[in-house]
């Protein structure tokens, strides 16, 4: 999904929060990795069916959400009564954010429940698939609502000039702002929400933001902006050699099970992707080879490259036979045959280059060739063509492949007539 798309969904939706008197428009719990989540737990749980209808316990309850909420953020269990709290925040703050936004439609109320179905499913899914996605969805859609509501020029005046005076100036017109047109009537409440606010957009213009209510003295970071963060590295980052083995413990299995999340889910989006635009067949062509892409690979491994193991431009759809005849050789998964993965790497290509849906990143798969070819070359490329003559330039033995039969097959059909 490109900006403008998002950009074109949101002009659509007057925000104005003169006019909703919804102070809950974002919260604190509105972070990029939580509505990431939350997005992909609501799709989980409505199996991406628009006409699903749900309430916010429906989503937490879900054995879906058990898994990973718990999981990741070093939370109990979702069905835990000492939690329930806590967990309403969890999951209401970011479902009412979407249904403030319109991806998700207010349908009725049950009792004291709400109930939604999905609205956009194409945006909901983008924020599902990454938290740098959902990261690009919020901050768009903070700017539109500050703009709409009359207020985006504060912001703009302390973004300019970074000082103590402009900061404070901003911070007492947006607390005055939100409780003369919001329930909210609090400076304390109003500040929590005013980080959620301004930090991303801090981050997106690389100016200082707010740190415990003040002034930073350093421009905001993506780490910064993530719940999990908060919780969890601010806490012990100055206390490294004074932590107990069961919090170092703890630490390591949240950030394993975030990193297992994080490729389950990559290797989910993918196969999605491929039932729906190549009939679930294995994205390497290959004669007489008809049976289904029931395996998703890592073309360069996630053991030697973990930056890039959640990446889905470094994930390819094949059958069993290819992944385990050729990918890996003898059924030997630590072994990565490289003939066969200059065969993935073209078919990933030909994948990408005729993404219409526009799930797939470019700039991403560059990212991913680059890490996975130790190189900065990738770079200064911007199409199709010269992205082909560069990998081949890696793969320059590639007319000596084995699998000369499927560089045929699986080669982008692009020109490569210099002009």
């Amino acid at each position: 999904m490109q900006t403008q798309q998002i950009i074109d969904f949101l002009k659509a939706y007057n925000y104005d929060v003169r006019i909703t008197h919804n102070a809950r428009w974002i919260d604190q719990k509105c972070t990029c990795d939580v509505l990431s989540i939350i997005a992909d737990c609501i799709l989980e749980y409505t199996d991406y069916n628009i006409n699903i209808e749900f309430s916010i316990s429906d989503i937490w309850q879900s054995e879906y959400a058990n898994q990973n909420v718990v999981a990741i953020f070093s939370k109990p269990s979702t069905d835990s009564v000492f939690a329930r709290n806590e967990y309403d925040k969890f999951f209401s703050q970011p479902i009412n954010l979407f249904a403030y936004s319109g991806i998700l439609e207010f349908v009725s109320k049950k009792g004291t429940s709400n109930i939604f179905k999905i609205n956009n499913l194409a945006l909901l899914e983008f924020i599902a698939m990454r938290e740098t996605n959902a990261l690009k969805f919020l901050i768009l859609y903070i700017e539109k609502v500050l703009i709409d509501s009359g207020i985006y020029n504060f912001f703009h005046i302390f973004l300019e000039y970074q000082d103590k005076e402009t900061f404070r100036n901003l911070k007492d017109n947006f607390a005055q702002f939100t409780i003369q047109n919001t329930p909210i009537n609090q400076d304390v409440e109003c500040g929590r929400i005013f980080t959620k606010i301004l930090n991303p957009l801090a981050f997106k213009y690389q100016k200082k933001g707010t740190r415990k209510g003040h002034l930073s003295k350093t421009i905001i970071t993506f780490d910064e902006l993530k719940y999990n963060r908060i919780n969890w590295y601010d806490e012990y980052s100055n206390k490294d050699k004074l932590l107990t083995r069961q919090e170092h413990e703890q630490i390591n299995f949240a950030l394993q099970a975030n990193a297992h999340y994080n490729i389950q889910k990559a290797k989910k989006v993918v196969r999605r992707y491929n039932d729906r635009f190549n009939n679930g067949l294995s994205e390497v062509k290959q004669q007489n080879e008809n049976v289904k892409a029931t395996q998703i690979h890592h073309i360069f491994p996630a053991s030697e490259f973990p930056t890039i193991s959640d990446f889905i431009e470094n994930l390819i759809a094949l059958t069993p036979n290819q992944h385990f005849s050729y990918a890996h050789p003898n059924n030997q998964t630590k072994y990565i045959d490289k003939d066969f993965q200059y065969i993935c790497l073209l078919a990933k290509t030909n994948t990408i280059m005729n993404d219409l849906a526009q799930t797939y990143d470019f700039d991403n798969y560059k990212f991913v060739l680059n890490t996975g070819l130790n190189t900065k070359e990738f770079e200064t490329i911007f199409d199709f063509v010269a992205l082909i003559e560069k990998i081949d330039y890696f793969y320059s033995d590639f007319n000596t492949n084995k699998y000369q039969n499927f560089i045929k097959e699986n080669r982008p059909n692009i020109n490569f007539e210099k002009s």
